[in-house]
């Protein structure tokens, strides 16, 4: 089995940052991609942002020029910086694995609410 924890959600104010960060740890795996997705209340599920093993990114285009996406692979650590956030960003954050050998993994998911 393969677990995943997210950390850094947070309460932030219009404008500011945060990072969120998630780690896949338990089982090895040949990773596939990892990616971020969000889920508004009374919204369905949304990516935000996927980055593939080579290094290939794919974004929301919501959030282009405002979020990077970027892993550690010898971590198994993948990160999300968000920056000029927005209060239409608010919602649960979750972390996304895709593996080629393994199937699929998702986190437990971080809130991130934006609001002054």
């Amino acid at each position: 089995q393969v677990q995943l924890v997210e950390s850094g959600g947070t309460l932030v104010q219009p404008g500011g940052s945060l990072r969120l960060s998630c780690a896949a740890s338990g089982s090895s795996f040949t990773l596939s991609a990892m990616g971020w997705y969000r889920q508004a209340p009374g919204k369905q599920r949304e990516l935000v942002a996927l980055i593939t093993s080579s290094g290939s990114t794919n974004y929301a285009y919501s959030v282009k020029g405002r979020f990077t996406i970027s892993i550690v692979n010898a971590r198994n650590t993948v990160y999300l910086q968000m920056n000029s956030l927005k209060p239409e960003d608010t919602a649960v954050y979750y972390c996304n694995l895709s593996t080629r050998d393994r199937g699929d993994y998702w986190g437990q998911g971080t809130q991130v609410t934006v609001s002054s």
